[in-house]
């Protein structure tokens, strides 16, 4: 029995953990969890904490799986993507395909049983992420990344959603925040690999407006996220202390994307990428911790 066990856990974490993508699935939940904090709901307690961890992983890994199947042909001619489960073949498509959709049913289930505006939200999020951006949108325009950064900024419009019971202008602006700050993962990559885009036939912005625009594109949508940042975080209130903490780091990202604007570099491109990641990831800390 504990053979069979963990013959069970080392094929699932070879075969279909991968599929996950759980950096990317961490930080959205992070959001996701700082959008719910963040309205300082007197309804708290780990139940509910509980639904809105577990039924936004579901639905994050489910959409994330969803694009992995539906893209496994061209991850097959990428470099990059070539070794993932699905166009290595690792596990079938059928196999992935069937793993989507369970992991989507239960988060879209859950998140319908916890609220119906919540639920109708997160649906949305799916919806825009696997249909319009992945299925639709993906392999026309290189624009497909405008509805890949809405359908990630669903989860932290899901949780204040949920949280204050509407969609108030804070959730909006923090949605947009997430929107814009999508550019600096998909543009850095298409940047990065781009030979492996152009061989699978991806419209990408540096193959179609070109490196510097590219660049100019990541290093403004930066900025603009870290002001929507700013003013959802003065409209939920952060104290003076928690403020100040904001400021200096929203002053780091200002002044690495104003640096990429006027001395372009793909070391400092790349820098921008991981530090906006990380900003991202400590600023929706600071609304977590804010609310306690």
């Amino acid at each position: 029995m504990k053979q069979s066990t963990n013959i069970f856990i080392i094929d699932f974490r070879e075969k279909y953990w991968p599929l996950l993508k759980s950096l990317q699935t961490a930080l959205l939940l992070a959001t996701g969890l700082a959008g719910f904090m963040s309205a300082r709901c007197p309804v708290f307690g780990w139940q509910i904490l509980l639904g809105v961890t577990g039924s936004l992983f579901f639905a994050i890994t489910g959409s994330t799986v969803l694009n992995m199947w539906y893209d496994r042909d061209i991850d097959a001619m990428m470099q990059r993507t070539c070794q993932r489960p699905l166009p290595s073949g690792k596990i079938s498509p059928r196999a992935g395909l069937t793993f989507g959709i369970i992991l989507s049913v239960i988060g879209v289930g859950w998140a319908f049983y916890l609220d119906l505006l919540y639920g109708a939200i997160v649906f949305a999020g799916l919806f825009f992420d696997v249909v319009i951006y992945t299925i639709w949108l993906k392999r026309r325009t290189a624009w497909s990344i405008v509805w890949g950064g809405i359908a990630g900024g669903m989860p932290v419009l899901a949780g204040r959603a949920l949280g204050t019971g509407q969609v108030d202008w804070i959730g909006i602006a923090l949605c947009l925040a997430v929107l814009f700050w999508i550019p600096t993962h998909i543009l850095t990559f298409s940047m990065r690999n781009y030979d492996d885009y152009q061989a699978a036939g991806i419209p990408t912005f540096p193959s179609t407006y070109g490196f510097k625009i590219t660049q100019w594109t990541i290093a403004i949508s930066s900025i603009i996220a870290a002001i929507m940042m700013s003013i959802a975080a003065y409209g939920i209130g952060l104290t003076w202390g928690y403020l100040r903490l904001l400021a200096v780091l929203t002053g780091g990202l200002v002044f690495l994307a104003l640096a990429s604007m006027l001395k372009p570099s793909d070391r400092l491109n790349f820098g921008l990428f991981k530090y906006a990641s990380l900003y991202m990831l400590w600023v929706m800390l600071l609304l977590a911790a804010e609310a306690f």
